[in-house]
């Protein structure tokens, strides 16, 4: 997500970015595809260069060893590893930085990283596929297929892009999902969450039976965390951690604050209406991608997106920050964003994620 530009004399010489963790970082991406000597360029780059050794060399170092005389930062990086700051480090070597030119645009394509650095938690995005009229499934639960396959291609992109996919234990119960990106092209394998606060979670469904192959975890509460089925739940390769709860579930909150420590940057959630609703009344969804398809299905106890109390006035609907549609063949696709990305990081923060 961080992507850097090296122009010399209003002509672009070489371009790059982060293409993933453990990987060379764009400052180094766009000077290996320099084209020319980048000595007296400009490096345009939309998050501050590292300055601190990890698994990767300091950008900072690269820059002024490549000759650079200035860099452009759109957003500064809110993660410290050290007390200096990479332009700082960029400023004391001589270099002319400015920082803040596109940051609003900056920040909203690294909105996941801020999310998790700055709120100590993964940005969340909320998916699901519903009828014309809200509905998630029939009266009998079925709910195979509302979306079309063009529609559900995408949803499999999209979990072939994230870090984790979060559903509840009733999720599993009825539908016994896979939860992986099928038949498209995998950025990253994603972790499987399963909030099961009772442990219901049968041991013969497929996240099981694959947990040895895909990392599965489960949060419940404590007295079942230390139960027998989850030490077989264990012995069969599945993680089980205990979990504050919070009424009658897992703490929403707790979980997603565990996931940060893990290093999830983005976390999908195709749950069902509890745990949809729940996090939208906590405030926790960033964005949501729905798939609405050209169906009625009615039925007055039939399952919708979000229960609750809802709003008293249309005035108090929620409404989403920005929103951008797409046709999916006779589906329709509404991405929409419900949070601006943050970009301070507060004083009692202690989590340290990696650099994107």
């Amino acid at each position: 997500m961080v992507g850097c530009v090296i122009a010399k004399n209003d002509r672009v010489m070489g371009e790059g970015w982060h293409r993933r963790f453990g990987e060379n970082h764009a400052e180094v991406e766009a000077l290996r595809a320099c084209t020319r000597n980048p000595r007296g360029a400009t490096a345009y780059v939309s998050l501050e260069p590292c300055c601190h050794a990890g698994k990767t060399l300091p950008c900072t170092d690269i820059l002024i060893q490549a000759g650079i005389s200035r860099v452009v930062i759109a957003v500064r990086d809110p993660q410290r590893h050290t007390v200096r700051s990479g332009i700082e480090v960029l400023r004391r070597a001589g270099l002319q930085v400015d920082v803040g030119i596109e940051s609003t645009n900056a920040a909203e394509v690294l909105a996941s990283y801020l999310t998790r650095v700055c709120l100590q938690r993964p940005f969340v995005i909320a998916k699901w596929a519903q009828s014309l009229d809200g509905k998630l499934s029939t009266r009998s639960g079925n709910s195979r297929w509302i979306s079309n396959e063009t529609s559900r291609r995408l949803a499999h992109k999209l979990r072939a892009r994230v870090d984790a996919i979060l559903v509840g234990s009733q999720t599993v119960i009825v539908d016994d999902p896979s939860l992986t990106a099928r038949n498209v092209p995998r950025q990253r394998r994603a972790k499987r969450i399963v909030l099961d606060t009772n442990l219901r979670l049968p041991l013969h469904c497929r996240l099981v039976e694959t947990a040895r192959k895909i990392p599965t975890l489960i949060f419940t509460a404590t007295e079942s965390a230390t139960s027998p089925k989850a030490n077989r739940l264990r012995a069969l390769g599945v993680q089980v951690e205990a979990c504050r709860t919070r009424g009658d579930h897992v703490s929403l909150k707790a979980v997603l604050s565990r996931l940060a420590q893990l290093e999830v940057t983005n976390l999908l959630v195709e749950g069902g209406p509890t745990i949809l609703t729940a996090l939208f009344e906590a405030d926790l969804v960033d964005e949501a991608h729905v798939f609405t398809a050209p169906l009625l299905i009615g039925g007055r106890h039939t399952p919708s997106v979000i229960g609750g109390r809802g709003a008293s006035a249309v005035s108090d609907a929620r409404r989403p920050l920005s929103m951008k549609t797409r046709r999916c063949g006779n589906d329709t696709l509404h991405i929409m964003r419900f949070t601006d990305p943050p970009q301070t990081l507060p004083a009692s923060a202690r989590a340290r994620p990696k650099r994107p």
